[in-house]
Order: structure tokens, then C-alpha cells, then sequence
């Protein structure tokens, strides 16, 4: 899992990347990677803007490569 985070106009963008070997997907733990990441962002700054929102979590791609 890598997680990354960047400073935009609008606030913060958190993206998360999973890779594995297993059969099953990873959607999830891509998502649950980004959410928790964007909670600590929130929860390091709520103390500066109160007016802060969480929106837009959303898996923007799935790919699997051929064995």
C-alpha cells in the first residue's frame, strides 16, 4: 500500500495504491488506506479550520495484470 497526499487549490488530495499477488481485489483496502488518511489530515487540522469536509472518496481505477 502507498499512500500519497498533495496540496491542492481546494485543500488535499489523498490517493492510495495496493498491489498484491492474491486473487482477490484490493479495492477495499485501497479505499479504508485513503479514508483513514484523509481522517488523520482532519483530525491534525480541525483545530485551525472547523468549516473542513471529507467528499469524493472514490476508486478512480482497477487494473490486473496478466499472470
Amino acid at each position: 500500500i502507498d499512500v500519497e497526499v498533495r496540496v491542492v487549490d481546494e485543500g488535499a488530495e489523498v490517493r492510495s495504491t495496493v498491489e498484491t499477488t492474491a486473487q482477490t481485489g484490493v479495492e477495499m483496502e485501497a479505499l479504508v488506506a485513503a479514508s483513514v488518511a484523509a481522517l488523520t489530515l482532519y483530525d491534525m487540522a480541525k483545530a485551525v479550520d472547523h468549516s473542513m469536509t471529507l467528499s469524493e472518496v472514490q476508486l478512480l481505477e482497477k487494473t490486473k495484470e496478466p499472470a
